[in-house]
C-alpha cells in the first residue's frame, strides 16, 4: 500500500493492465506515467527520472473477521462499482475465487525470467526493506514461528503473526519479545512480552507499551508477495533461515 500523495499533490492511480517481470503496472491519471507496484516508482513515462518515490504504508493481509475483531468500528470499500459483478472481488483462497486456479498452479501465467530455487515460485513471503537491506519471511515460517527476533542490516526486528497468517513487522530496539500465553489482548489486538516481563500491544502503527503508551516501536511495512514477484525486484534479499540472531 502506497500513500497516493505524488509531490505536492494527491494523485490517482489505476490498473493499466500491463507486467514488468510478471507484476502489475499502475498509472497515474495526472500524468500517465506508469509505476512499479513493487518499487513505487516511474517506470515509464515523464515522471521517469523524477526522483519521486511513493511513501510505502504498512498494510495487512487477513481475514474479515480478525479485522473486524480488532477494528469493530472499521469502515467498508464497497463492491458494488458497476464494474465488475461481485463474484470477481472474492477471494483469492476461495475455490470459486478467478484466481483460485492461478493460485494453485505452481507455473506463472506470463514469463518472470529472474527466478531463484532457494524457496517454490509461489511460496508467500513477507518481505521487508530496511536502510537498503532485503530480507523474505516464508509464510510458513512465519505460522510456525509467530514472534520472531530477528535483524535486518544493521537493526534489529521482530515479526508477530496471527494464527490466520496476517504478520506485522516493527523495529525492537534491544528488546527480544516472546508470545505470553494470552496472545491477544482487548478488541483482538497481538500481545507480545519483552524480557522484562512487560507486555506489548502489536498495533497498526506501532508495538505499544501497555503500561506507558508513550513509549512506541515504529511499525515497519512490508510486502505479502510471491516469492518470484519479490525475487524478482530484490535479487540480492536474504531469506529467513529460521534461526533469529541472538539476543
Amino acid at each position: 500500500m502506497y500513500s497516493r500523495r505524488v509531490g505536492d499533490k494527491v494523485t490517482e492511480f489505476g490498473t493499466s493492465g500491463m507486467l514488468y517481470r510478471s507484476n502489475k503496472l499502475m498509472y497515474d491519471r495526472a500524468t500517465n506515467t506508469l509505476w512499479h507496484q513493487f518499487l513505487g516508482v516511474p517506470a515509464v513515462g515523464p515522471l521517469v527520472g523524477s526522483g519521486i518515490k511513493l511513501k510505502l504504508i504498512p498494510s495487512l493481509v487477513t481475514t474479515w473477521e480478525d479485522w473486524l475483531e480488532s477494528h469493530p468500528d472499521t469502515t467498508v470499500l464497497s463492491i458494488d462499482t458497476g464494474v465488475y459483478p461481485r463474484a470477481s472481488y472474492r477471494p483469492e483462497g476461495d475455490p470459486r475465487s478467478i484466481y483460485f486456479d492461478y493460485r494453485s498452479d505452481p507455473e506463472t501465467m506470463f514469463p518472470a525470467p529472474h527466478r531463484s530455487s532457494l524457496l517454490r515460485t509461489k511460496d508467500q513471503v513477507l518481505g521487508l526493506k530496511l536502510d537498503g537491506q532485503s530480507k523474505a519471511y516464508p509464510l510458513d515460517a512465519l505460522l510456525d514461528q509467530p514472534v520472531i527476533n530477528d535483524s535486518l542490516g544493521a537493526k534489529n526486528v521482530v515479526v508477530v503473526t496471527s494464527p490466520g497468517g496476517a504478520a506485522r513487522a516493527y523495529r525492537r530496539g534491544q528488546y527480544k519479545f516472546s508470545s505470553p500465553e494470552t496472545s491477544a489482548g482487548a478488541e483482538g489486538v497481538p500481545l507480545l512480552r519483552d524480557q522484562q516481563g512487560r507486555e506489548w500491544q502489536a498495533g497498526e502503527e506501532a508495538l505499544v507499551l501497555a503500561e506507558d503508551p508513550s513509549q512506541r516501536l515504529e511499525r515497519l511495512p512490508g510486502h505479502m508477495a510471491y516469492w518470484f514477484g519479490w525475487f524478482a525486484f530484490n535479487p540480492d534479499t536474504e531469506v529467513y533461515s529460521g534461526v533469529g540472531p541472538s539476543p
